[in-house]
């Protein structure tokens, strides 16, 4: 009995199709096409088995089997239609098409079935042997032409979820298709393709079975494991193997001649040991296994929640341990594990140690950027695994492990970090809680959260540059104004020191002299108070200043050098709101940069107009003045200036930074060889600015 080969063939089918069935209907039967694959794996397992009982006792008889074929035919064409009718709802324009498929079907199992019935009631017979099997060619055919229609309408997003559907029903009748085309050719249904029937339609029952778990939304009840599925798989391919050594092995011999016997055992050893050589591989074992979790299983991780944990790990600005921190504890949680470092390349080309994590860690943590390890990562992107390293060294050509990484007992998996295409840092992971089986999924998602933190370490690297640069720009910045207002005193003083000789009996120059040491000393100490005075503090210094005072104040200090400044008529008071030392200096600056750009011979003026809410000041020189283009690139742009050498070029950028702290505004007019006019603009103190003012709208437009 258990040499029938179409009995075994048979009742593997009977079998995987009522389990097939178990499955189906177990599932949620939410549409049409689900219910319709019930009914063919329900109808494919009762033919299944009528094939088995006609072996076993020679029941049912030949019209009972025929119309089942008929049956399981037919209802595999139906839910071919069933997916049709699902894709044309969706693409529209294939009703018609479908409904003529539907109709031939009909027709051409209705008068089979028709005429099979009347020859078995009756005992007519109506339909020769040549006839019935062109019917099942011409269903085969249909059933082909309607997979072939469903995979060319459906859209390409959507063929995922039908691949292993189609391609097992196009198995089904393509193998019927063959079978009756060489029955029709030869008058006889041969042998080999009926006691073979049944088992390639058993092994077609692992796709519709992954075709089942990958369309529903619901959990699954039972899963094969990746190994399951891999030694079944090597099972089904080394049958295949074997059966194919028998056809060819077979052909050999018929062949061969005298030489059939010899040759036939020496093409079986051949392929024999090849076989052998295929299943021993390691290689074809792990990309066997890489294929078969690529293709028929879901993916190890959540991505979506691997991502969102990572962002939330880097973006947690409430955790206190620095990034590198936290990029080894991201790393580690990949595999299960609570340990690692993180090394990073410093200015001399190194990689020193940049953070760690529950690990016992050597005296000396610096990598040589001329070691093995990072010649290795230079050139390619592998993760080192050292426990397979230390079990066999050959494997990764006896590389050289730093000092720094091998002498930690608890190192596992070595990194690269990536910034680009070069090695920016080196990441370890320590020991994990449990055995962890690593696989192409495990390394490829390490490898890109690997270089997203890579990326966000070379960020923060470049923001902490860019911060202690900013602070050395500021510490220059605020030397570059010491530097100015010191020239300025000195510039003073000088002028003191110089003339002092001529004028040391001139009472007049005594009282100037020391009017001008006591505004130098009290300068200086300012100078001094705003370095020290934090910068939220520059507020408080503010006052209530009369800016018409101050700037006669200024003509006076700035009338010892020709050009002299003069004011304009006598203007009321105005009062504003700033300090007056820093005021004092923006406006010395002005007035010293008008005499220094007009000749003796020029003029130099100061004029004060109110407006409503505002005090206007005029500076205007009949100077060597300015191009636009000067004005708008260069002139309140630090370090650029008119003077060359002699000049630092932040008078205007300092007073403009000022002016514009209180509320104010400077603009500029100049003309080459004319003269230039700053009109700084500053908002009257609050008690001002509330009091009426009678200065009509157009005395300002007048005055400038």
């Amino acid at each position: 009995m258990l040499s029938d080969f179409s009995l075994i063939s048979h009742g593997a089918a009977a079998l995987a199709y009522a389990l097939l069935a178990t499955l189906v209907a177990t599932r949620y039967l939410r549409r049409d096409s689900d219910r319709a694959l019930l009914l063919a794996t329900l109808v494919s397992a009762l033919w299944a088995a009528a094939m088995m009982a006609q072996s076993l006792w020679a029941l049912p008889g030949f019209t009972i089997r025929y119309l089942l074929e008929l049956l399981r035919d037919a209802t595999w064409i139906v839910l071919l239609l069933a997916l049709f009718r699902d894709i044309s709802r969706q693409a529209g324009g294939y009703q018609r098409l479908r409904s003529r498929l539907g109709l031939a079907t009909l027709a051409i199992i209705g008068v089979l079935v028709l005429c099979s019935l009347i020859e078995y009631v009756f005992n007519w017979p109506i339909l020769s042997g040549k006839a019935k099997v062109l019917g099942q060619i011409a269903l085969s055919l249909l059933g082909l032409s309607l997979v072939e229609q469903i995979w060319r309408s459906s859209p390409s997003f959507g063929r995922s979820s039908i691949k292993y559907l189609c391609i097992a029903i196009a198995t089904i009748f393509a193998f019927d298709f063959f079978m009756y085309a060489d029955a029709l050719m030869f008058s006889a249904v041969d042998s080999s393709f009926w006691n073979a029937r049944g088992l390639v339609n058993a092994l077609l029952v692992p796709l519709f079975a992954i075709n089942v778990v990958n369309t529903r939304k619901q959990p699954v009840d039972f899963q094969l494991s990746r190994s399951a599925v891999f030694h079944a798989g090597t099972l089904v391919f080394a049958g295949a193997y074997l059966l194919f050594l028998a056809v060819a092995g077979y052909y050999v011999k018929m062949l061969g001649g005298d030489w059939g016997d010899a040759l036939q055992v020496l093409f079986l050893t051949m392929a024999l040991v090849f076989l052998a050589t295929l299943v021993l591989s390691r290689r074809l074992r792990a990309k066997l296994m890489v294929l078969i979790s690529q293709n028929f299983f879901d993916y190890k991780y959540d991505y979506r929640d691997e991502w969102l944990k990572m962002t939330r790990e880097l973006a947690n600005l409430s955790d206190a341990s620095t990034l590198p921190v936290r990029v080894v504890r991201i790393l580690s949680g990949l595999v299960e594990s609570n340990a690692g470092a993180v090394w990073l390349r410093n200015d001399e080309g190194a990689y020193a140690l940049a953070g760690a994590v529950n690990l016992s860690m050597p005296r000396f943590t610096t990598i040589d950027g001329d070691s093995e390890l990072v010649r290795l990562f230079s050139d390619r992107e592998w993760i080192v695994d050292l426990h397979e390293y230390r079990t066999d060294p050959v494997k990764y050509n006896l590389l050289d492990i730093p000092d720094a990484i091998g002498g930690i007992p608890e190192s596992w998996l070595v990194i690269p970090l990536y910034l680009g295409n070069e090695l920016y840092g080196i990441g370890l992971i320590g020991n994990p809680y449990a055995r962890v089986e690593l696989n192409w999924e495990n390394f490829d998602l390490i490898k890109v959260v690997a270089r997203h933190a890579c990326n966000m370490l070379a960020q923060a690297d470049a923001q902490h540059r860019l911060s202690r640069a900013m602070q050395f720009e500021a510490v220059n910045k605020t030397s570059a104004f010491m530097v100015h207002d010191l020239k300025t005193l000195i510039a003073q003083l000088s002028l003191l020191v110089k003339n002092a000789p001529k004028h040391r009996d001139n009472p007049a120059f005594i009282d100037d002299m020391i009017r001008t040491t006591e505004h130098a000393v009290r300068k200086m100490s300012n100078l001094v108070d705003h370095i020290r005075r934090p910068a939220d503090q520059a507020e408080l210094a503010s006052q209530n200043l009369d800016l018409s005072a101050l700037a006669r104040q200024l003509v006076s200090q700035y009338s010892h050098q020709s050009p002299r400044p003069r004011l304009v008529g006598d203007p009321p008071p105005a009062i504003i709101q700033a300090d007056s030392e820093q005021l004092r200096s923006v406006l010395g600056h002005l007035i010293q940069n008008a005499q220094d750009a007009t000749p003796p011979t020029g003029d130099i003026t100061l004029n004060l107009k109110m407006a409503p809410g505002q005090v206007v000041l005029f500076i205007q020189d009949t100077g060597s003045g300015m191009t636009e283009e000067f004005i708008a690139n260069s002139l309140f742009k630090p370090f650029e200036s008119t003077k060359g050498l002699t000049g630092m070029g932040i008078g205007a950028y300092q007073a403009r930074e000022y002016v514009t702290r209180l509320g104010g505004r400077i603009d500029v007019t100049s003309e080459p060889g004319i003269g230039s006019c700053f009109t700084l603009r500053f908002p009257l103190a609050r008690q001002q600015a509330e009091e009426p003012d009678d200065t009509p709208p157009n005395a300002i437009a007048k005055s400038s």
